[in-house]
């Protein structure tokens, strides 16, 4: 069990506090909340206390927690303080090295890792104050993550300031406690809590070997066009955080896509389905192989070697296309490296269910994972999705959820199903 100090900051994102402290104590974190005046304008102690099953801390001057000293010792007793929301004026008064109320007396006090997690208006976050304080911090060693881009809380306000979602922070955190944040100085030192020795529970999937694919394929037509689809490679990527929050060891093959990638993961990037199927070959053997990638099944015979060029009154050049080779179906069917456990994605925009019913037998896969990506259904590129799992017992239909809870609940099913085909054995 590691000690989480959480600093909530005063913003609208701060309700967001209330699903971390959940996640994180489902994963046998402690968790200790300190709030700010204005934090308590958005949420109350009442319930962050309720969720953490802490005292909540609010008073610098509070004179049961101040007779031994309370804000040092919750300083050195985390081994990690986590800043969410960071607002502009936190942000500012960390950089300035205030402090004149609780949070920031802590944040003055505490020798682990400081993670802030801003989020603000994207004006405050561009503006050069707050750019200025942001570059101090990280000087000073504070860890970053995000703000994302997204909308705002206020109407018609769109641009980078979101908060980092409730599943990044978890990874973020996760990663920084197991000292693998290869970004920044790690823990660094033995806090008073961290001197007892404690029995840690292992992650479900630790020592195993997660294989995944994500995003489009990129088939060229000649050096400028090409032949793909609109996958965004959100949902595999949220898979592949998933798995390694899980402890997995995480291998994720990723077309062409807009996002980042996904924290303490090996990514081996591609562009076009033959080089994915190369690099799925090469990252075999693996325990679980989830294949979410959107991958192109037909490409150019001979791309052309220069521009297509139109000209006036002539033909459209004629593409005679050539099927891509079947990376699910050839990793499915094969011999002994073939993984313990093989999920197909099955994006459809009409009879979903029955189309994924086929797919699964036909590819002599494990699990489909089906879902519609008609127009109106928004999958593609979108932040949710509503998916059916098909498996050899039936079909299981899921509620919509956030790609990032679909990842979560997928991940959780694969775990429990190598636990128990470990114990039957």
């Amino acid at each position: 069990m590691k000690r989480v100090l959480l600093i909530i900051g005063g913003g609208i994102a701060a309700y967001k506090c209330l699903d971390l402290i959940r996640r994180l104590r489902e994963r046998g974190h402690h968790v200790r909340c300190v709030m700010t005046k204005a934090t308590q304008e958005f949420v109350t102690p009442l319930s962050v206390g309720a969720i953490s099953n802490e005292p909540v801390a609010t008073d610098l001057f509070d004179l049961d927690a101040e007779r031994e000293i309370g804000h040092i010792r919750m300083a050195r007793e985390a081994d990690l303080v986590v800043v969410a929301p960071a607002t502009a004026d936190l942000l500012a008064r960390m950089a300035q090295g205030h402090a004149n109320d609780l949070a920031t007396a802590v944040l003055l006090a505490t020798r682990a890792t400081v993670l802030a997690a801003p989020a603000m208006n994207p004006a405050m976050w561009s503006h050069a104050a707050t750019r200025r304080n942001v570059r101090q911090l990280e000087t000073d060693g504070v860890k970053f993550i995000g703000p994302n881009t997204g909308e705002m809380a206020e109407a018609g306000e769109a641009g980078v300031g979101r908060m980092a979602e409730v599943a990044e922070l978890v990874e973020r955190i996760e990663t920084l406690l197991a000292g693998d944040d290869e970004t920044g100085r790690g823990l660094g030192f033995i806090t008073v809590s961290s001197k007892r020795e404690r029995a840690v529970a292992p992650l479900p999937l630790a020592g195993r070997h997660v294989l995944v694919t994500s995003g489009p394929t990129h088939e060229p037509i000649d050096p400028v066009r090409y032949i793909a689809n609109r996958s965004s490679g959100k949902q595999g990527h949220a898979i592949a955080a998933a798995a390694r929050r899980l402890g997995a060891r995480v291998t994720l093959i990723s077309g062409p896509v807009q996002i980042p990638d996904p924290e303490g993961v090996e990514v081996r990037h591609v562009e076009t389905a033959r080089e994915m199927l190369e690099a799925v070959e090469a990252a075999l053997p693996a325990d679980v192989a989830i294949f979410a990638a959107a991958v192109a099944d037909w490409r150019v015979a001979t791309p052309g070697r220069g521009k297509l060029k139109k000209a006036a009154g002539a033909a459209p050049p004629q593409l005679e296309l050539v099927e891509n080779p079947d990376i699910l179906r050839t990793v499915a069917k094969r011999g002994a490296r073939r993984p313990e456990l093989v999920i197909g994605f099955a994006a459809e925009t009409q009879t979903v269910v029955e189309n994924a019913q086929g797919k699964r037998k036909s590819k002599g896969v494990d699990w489909i994972v089906a879902n519609d990506v008609s127009e109106e259904s928004g999958v593609f590129g979108g932040e949710r999705n509503r998916v059916h799992l098909v498996t050899a017992s039936g079909v299981e239909d899921w509620p919509d959820m956030s790609k990032d809870e679909v990842a979560d609940v997928l991940l959780r099913r694969v775990s429990a199903y190598l636990a128990e085909s470990r114990e039957s054995v």
